[in-house]
């Protein structure tokens, strides 16, 4: 596992996607491959436009960050096909001191599971059973290095019977010579002839000449010649089935590569398998796991860009190794296992740090990637408007315009015109939403940013009903949606919960569950502390 994932937080506003896009950009131009940009919710409509406009796909979506399977450093063993003979099986794992390997069809899905017990238990049943019913004749030449020695053997695809050896005291060839019969025999001409003769089904001939009569026979019997002795013959031959015959197909349990440890332990729990396969999502076996495997597993290894709280994170943080934070919000309550590197700047967007570490490492954004990033700063500071923005925002986006060759009123102009009126009132709010905890108050607070607030305030009461739903559902202590209007410099407050805890926090009083607060651009700076204010 070599990724390293650049993520911002759940239901992520544009300063988050673009982030996780500049720094992964940033590390791989830097000759750090391994970087990849990530998300942990859907792309909103402004941010899904500022992709489109410069050429950037979004991020991969990732739901959760737990260690699974695929973090693990699990075996690669042969892994055989149904046909494959016993005795090659059984090299391959006494060569690789291996415990078991996948059997899979045709598909490479798995078929089966081969243990050494398997291949032990059926030994032992070799020796109280000498029939032996059809044996694939590839199989046979094969495990005896043989040929076939008549030209009638070639239309023969298996052969079934009752195992005899002919050893050179045996002169009772009638027992010997039984139609239903695989007889193995040495330098005995006279018997091998009357065996031809009597139709017998196989006759292997181990170290001996080959009559010429006994090429051009025209009966039903199989002629093979082997190098090896009888006595060696009369065991390989049993190694000679399909591994299909003999291995587990019944009960199996399987991992895939995105199971999450966390499972795979549980269910290891209630088996006493020693090792496991591993299929991917084709579920084509790649891999098998044992216990031992889930001791020391391979943690995830995350950036976090524009959010340093867990609550804001990606599922299954705390399994992860966090390797760097980049952010422009308070400090909060993650925590990390070893020292990380942690840049925090009080500026208005993620974006306009970014920008400084392109600068100080010498390295020049495309155009494309300049323009992303100014549309980037712009929506955070909400065109230079929000009380976050700083005149390190405005400089750095308009050096960023400048390489981009487009002016800031052009990338800004239609920047907040992008909010879908045909989506659901739940998507919207859940577009750029995030959960708080203050002071042991829990709130979820949503902000929509717009250039016209009166369409979505004629949804009103969609939203609110929504916000009930999630006060409910969620446990909050109070859900609050700002709906932020660009040409008003101002935000409409939508909450469900206390109106004298709004009303306290902000010096106005409300009116059927909204407040029009002018002048409030920003849920981090003018909203987030008026609430820690009262409730700290």
């Amino acid at each position: 596992m070599s990724e390293i994932y650049v993520t911002g937080h759940r239901n992520p506003d544009t300063d988050s996607i673009v982030a996780a896009i500049a720094y992964a950009n940033l590390r791989n131009a830097l000759g750090d491959r391994d970087y990849r940009a990530a998300r942990i919710g859907a792309i909103n409509d402004e941010t899904q436009k500022l992709l489109d406009r410069f050429g950037f796909e979004p991020p991969l979506l990732v739901k959760s960050m737990r260690t699974q399977v695929r973090d693990l450093d699990f075996d690669h063993p042969p892994v055989f096909g149904a046909s494959v003979t016993l005795d090659l099986a059984w090299q391959a794992m006494r060569e690789g001191k291996i415990a078991a390997v996948p059997v899979t069809d045709e598909e490479g899905a798995l078929y089966g599971m081969l243990s050494a017990g398997d291949i032990a238990t059926y030994d032992i049943e070799t020796i109280q059973d000498d029939r032996i019913e059809d044996l694939p004749l590839f199989n046979l030449l094969s495990v005896l290095e043989g040929t076939l020695v008549n030209e009638f053997s070639t239309t023969v695809s298996s052969i079934s019977g009752k195992l005899g050896i002919a050893l050179p005291q045996d002169i009772d060839e009638t027992i010997l010579c039984n139609p239903d019969r695989i007889l193995i025999c040495g330098s005995q001409p006279e018997l091998i002839a009357h065996a031809i003769e009597k139709g017998v089904k196989c006759v292997i001939i181990c170290r001996s000449d080959i009559r010429p009569e006994w090429q051009s026979s025209p009966g039903g019997t199989v002629i093979i010649s082997s190098p090896f002795s009888p006595r060696r013959v009369s065991r390989l031959i049993y190694q000679a089935i399909p591994v299909s015959r003999v291995c587990q197909k019944e009960e199996l349990v399987a991992f895939h590569l995105d199971d999450f440890v966390d499972d795979v332990q549980e269910t290891m729990l209630k088996s006493r398998y020693r090792s496991y396969p591993v299929l991917d999502e084709n579920d084509r076996v790649v891999g098998t796991l044992s216990r031992f495997h889930l001791l020391r597993p391979r943690r995830k290894r995350v950036v976090l860009v524009d959010h340093n709280e867990a609550s804001q994170s990606v599922p299954g943080l705390e399994q992860v190794e966090i390797l760097e934070i980049i952010d422009h919000h308070r400090l909060a309550d993650i925590q990390t296992k070893q020292p990380i590197r942690v840049r925090n700047e009080p500026v208005g967007s993620t974006n306009t740090i970014l920008t400084a570490m392109y600068q100080e490492h010498g390295l020049v954004p495309s155009p494309k990637m300049a323009g992303l990033m100014a549309g980037a700063i712009l929506s955070d500071t909400v065109l230079f408007k929000s009380p976050t923005c700083t005149k390190r925002d405005i400089a750095m986006a308009e050096r960023l315009s400048r390489i981009a060759g487009l002016s800031l009123e052009e990338i800004g102009r239609s920047l907040f015109s992008s909010v879908s009126r045909d989506k659901s009132a739940e998507e919207l709010f859940r577009t750029d939403y995030k959960q708080f905890h203050i002071s042991g108050q829990n709130i979820a607070v949503s902000q929509i940013t717009c250039d016209d607030s009166a369409v979505l305030l004629e949804r009103k009461e969609e939203f609110l009903s929504v916000m009930r739903s999630m006060k409910k559902a969620g446990a909050f202590d109070m859900v609050l949606l700002m709906i932020t209007d660009v040409l008003k410099e101002g935000t409409w407050l939508l909450f469900v919960g206390s109106d004298e805890v709004i009303g306290q926090a902000f010096g106005a009083e409300p009116e059927d569950s909204q407040l029009f607060l002018p002048g409030v651009m920003s849920r981090k700076k003018q909203v987030i502390p008026m609430l820690t204010a009262l409730w700290g």
